[in-house]
Formats: structure tokens, sequence, C-alpha cells
């Protein structure tokens, strides 16, 4: 599988910009989940910030501290598994149970290890939450922000849906990177593995990324 394209376009950027979705998420709980999804954004993006900012083993790329915060902080604000089931495409709908666990777990393990090493780039960035259009109705909508630092400035959008139920607010679906869509990046990727080898031979192909980029 090529990841390239993550690496050289969005592995400077895409850590930073799910991290700040999520790391400062334990805070306020009840608040989130009835904020509006641009203060959401700004809110969190400012607090996550801060704390790659004061945290240097974060910085280093402790992945196990990292996967600790994934876990604890990024996930809750995250519709992963919508993720994982657009980026694999029709074949998650003929995945088992156990397969889509799987999926999952790979998947997330390789976001978190591919852009780990990209937070030593944060430093002085600040977040801009660009004007904002969206109506109360909206079931999903599109927060665009701006991240300045000491280089050119880099355009983080986040799309979100409005997740059912009382208290729980919006999530996370997708990310753009200087107009780079994640989830349809890997869609392209994991489709020629499953066309191949089936999601078994997409299962093992992630295993193995996320293996050979733990020695690396």
């Amino acid at each position: 599988m090529n990841f390239a394209l993550q690496r050289r376009t969005l592995g400077r950027w895409a850590a930073m910009g799910a991290l700040i979705l999520g790391m400062g998420a334990s805070a306020l709980p009840a608040l989130a989940a009835d904020e509006a999804p641009d203060a959401l954004v700004k809110r969190l993006s400012t607090e996550v910030l801060e704390t790659i900012k004061a945290d240097s083993s974060i910085k280093a790329g402790d992945l196990n501290k990292i996967m600790a915060l994934v876990d604890a902080k990024i996930m809750p604000n995250v519709n992963f598994q919508r993720m994982t089931a657009s980026a694999v495409g029709p074949a998650w709908r003929q995945a088992t149970p156990e397969q889509r666990t799987q999926l999952q777990q790979q998947f997330k393990t390789l976001l978190v290890r591919t852009y780990a090493g990209a937070l030593d780039q944060v430093s002085d960035q600040t977040v801009t939450i660009k004007p904002f259009r969206g109506s109360p109705d909206d079931k999903e909508v599109l927060v665009r922000t701006e991240v300045r630092g000491s280089g050119d400035p880099v355009q983080i959008d986040y799309r979100l849906e409005k997740t059912p139920g009382e208290g729980y607010g919006w999530k996370v679906i997708n990310l753009n990177v200087m107009g780079v869509w994640l989830v349809d990046t890997y869609r392209t990727q994991f489709a020629q593995e499953v066309n191949s080898k089936g999601i078994d031979g997409l299962i093992a192909a992630l295993a193995a990324r996320n293996k050979s980029n733990a020695r690396n």
C-alpha cells in the first residue's frame, strides 16, 4: 500500500488537526453537547494546541502516551466507525463484526503512527475559525479553520455530524488538510487492496504497515 501521499502532504498537519479536535474534550462535557460546531472546534483547538506545546513527550512522539490520549480524548469526538466504513467503502457492508472491529483498530493505529512524528512541528501555531454558515436544523456541517505559525497558513477543515440523542452533540466524520480529504484518500488505497485480496487482505496489509511503522 502506498502511503507516500499521507506522509508528504498530510503528515505534518493531519495529526495536529485530529488531535486538535480531541485532547481537550473531557472539559465541560455538558457544554460540549450544546455547543455550536464552530464554537466546539475553536475551544478544543485552543486547548489542545496548548496541551501539545506544554507536553514534551507528546511533541517527541511518545506513541503510548499519544495512543492513550487518542482513546481518552479524541474518540469521544469522532464517529470513528463511520470514518472507517467510509474509508473501506462498499466492502464494509459485507464485513463481519470481527472484521469491522479489526479494521477500526488497525485504521486508528495507522493514523496515530503515521502522524505521531509530525507533532514536533507544533510550536507557535494559532487557530482561526473562518466565518461559519449553518442553521440549527443542519445534520452535517463544515467548519473551516486556518492554522497560522511561523510558515505559511494551513487550511484544516472539519466535517461534523449531529449525533442523535440528548447530550451527544457534534462528532467529526472527515478531515480536510490543504484540500485533501483524509477519508477519501484512504478509500482509494483501501479499494485497491480489497479488490485484489478482499477484506482480510486489507486487514493484513494495514497490520503489516503498522508493524513496519513501529520499527521506524
